[in-house]
């Protein structure tokens, strides 16, 4: 009889297998109030990961990071029409507190536009103070009716930026600026993701916004997640908060904006970018432990040994794990650290000591090779970076391969039944993104011809690239 597999095949039911991959390898669970999760330990490993990465390159980019409260009046979000009108069906509002009624209901927090902007209204006075460039790391709640666990949930993890500038421009490279220098960078090179930049359409960008860019992946099943969003505000905020400062001349003038933001949701893409019937692939450049060194028996010179290459990788700067727990079953330890997608798996059996070799295991490739103990150091930086190039190859491959060229909405629409699919802006346009929507398939984003992110929603030669998107 053949033996059941530890998760849901891919193929026969992606959801299923989401679902399965999220709870076995212990990446969260569902809480209590619908819409809520718990990341366990590992779960929450990746996102410190991610966390470090981005916090390093937000730093880089000028930006400090500061806290504003979870709480914020109602009054607040009504400032903006736009912008209360797109969050209106997600908001959580608190209308008692100690016992009593509240004279003012508030908001828990879905996004701090409104409450940063009463901040930088007090805080900005000349053009001496600009630009002001804030980011936090925060938690927000939206309202989901259709939660999923890391993708939709009701409360979730995030860092959001919002920055006030002298002028339209700067504003304007600033966030062109994040959206290159911060997002692209570490979804490409640490999360090992092929991603698509573009502008979002006037549709699909965030509301209060006069621009928004995107990057957007494509999922193991061939569905579109945005993945990052960085948001021109143009005025609209500092005029409903009166933000102004004093130009240079003498005149009294409203600072543009900017906010952009990255979330949990980016541990569910990594989940369905990277993820295998197997389990996690973890790129070797996130993953809080790369190399984890496995005893296979209860024995003196194999639990020596596996320390002792524990203490050697450190030192080559490797973050590593040692499993001594010789009371668990090698072949289910040796599943679970599939399942967790750890890089490189350090085999060593009594046999493997007195050869002096180990068995080493790449999760990525999918290789298992005898390698001598004395190497080690030496040969697993290179094939940590070999499979983290892998990843991203693979990543680009299944895009490319699932991306066709149409030139009609009808067509579009089919091809978003198995992948993406590209067609000209021109041909499309607003009524066939509305057709499209009909069907539930959205315009991802615009993309210049030459592959750049076009300075206009009517750039002539612009492409829309079309998917069903979760």
């Amino acid at each position: 009889m053949a033996k059941a597999p530890v998760l849901t095949p891919r193929a026969d039911d992606f959801p299923r297998w989401y679902q399965d991959l999220v709870g076995k390898a212990e990446l969260a669970d569902n809480g209590p109030v619908r819409g809520t999760m718990v990341i366990r330990p590992y779960g929450y490993g990746l996102w410190e990961r991610m966390q470090q990465e981005l916090d390093a390159r937000i730093k880089a980019a000028g930006a400090q990071n500061a806290y504003f409260p979870l709480f914020i009046p109602q009054s607040y979000l009504t400032k903006e029409a736009e912008h209360v009108e797109g969050f209106a069906p997600e908001l959580a509002v608190v209308t008692h507190g100690g016992g009593k009624e509240l004279e003012e209901p508030v908001v828990v927090r879905p996004t701090s536009e409104t409450i940063v902007n009463d901040c930088f209204s007090k805080w900005v006075q000349s053009y001496r103070d600009l630009p002001l460039l804030i980011n936090q790391w925060a938690n927000v709640v939206r309202w989901e009716l259709r939660p999923r666990v890391f993708l939709r949930t009701t409360e979730f993890l995030w860092q959001e930026g919002h920055t006030a500038h002298a002028t339209y421009e700067d504003a304007r490279d600033y966030a062109a600026r994040i959206h290159r220098e911060v997002y692209a960078d570490f979804l490409e090179n640490v999360l090992a993701m092929d991603v698509v930049p573009g502008r979002k359409t006037v549709r699909e960008r965030f509301a209060g916004a006069i621009n928004t860019l995107t990057l957007e992946g494509m999922m193991g099943d061939g569905k579109a997640l945005q993945m990052t969003t960085s948001h021109e505000l143009g005025q609209n905020f500092a005029k409903a908060f009166a933000t102004r400062y004093l130009s240079k001349d003498g005149r009294e003038e409203y600072v543009w904006q900017t906010s952009w933001g990255s979330t949990t949701r980016l541990v569910g893409a990594l989940v369905m970018m990277h993820g295998d019937d197997d389990g996690l692939r973890i790129p070797p450049r996130l993953a809080p432990v790369q190399v984890v060194v496995v005893a296979v028996k209860d024995d003196d010179a194999v639990l020596a040994t596996v320390r002792e290459i524990g203490d050697r990788l450190r030192t080559a700067g490797i973050r590593v794990h040692v499993d001594d727990r010789v009371d668990t079953p090698f072949g289910r330890r040796a599943v679970d650290w599939e399942l967790k997608g750890v890089p490189v798996r350090v085999e060593v059996g009594p046999r493997d000591v007195e050869n002096g070799t180990v068995v080493l295991v790449r999760r990525v490739a999918g290789s298992k090779e005898p390698t001598p103990i004395g190497v080690l150091s030496e040969v697993l930086p290179k094939v940590l970076e070999d499979d983290q190039a892998l990843l991203l190859a693979q990543s680009r491959e299944r895009r490319d391969d699932r991306t066709v060229e149409v030139t009609t909405v009808e067509e579009a629409a089919e091809a978003a039944s198995t992948g993406w699919a590209r067609i000209a802006w021109e041909t499309l346009g607003v009524e066939g993104e509305a057709r499209l929507a009909e069907q539930g398939v959205s315009v991802r984003c615009l993309v210049a011809a030459d592959g750049s992110v076009p300075e206009r929603d009517d750039q002539p030669g612009n492409v829309a690239v079309v998917a069903r998107a979760y």
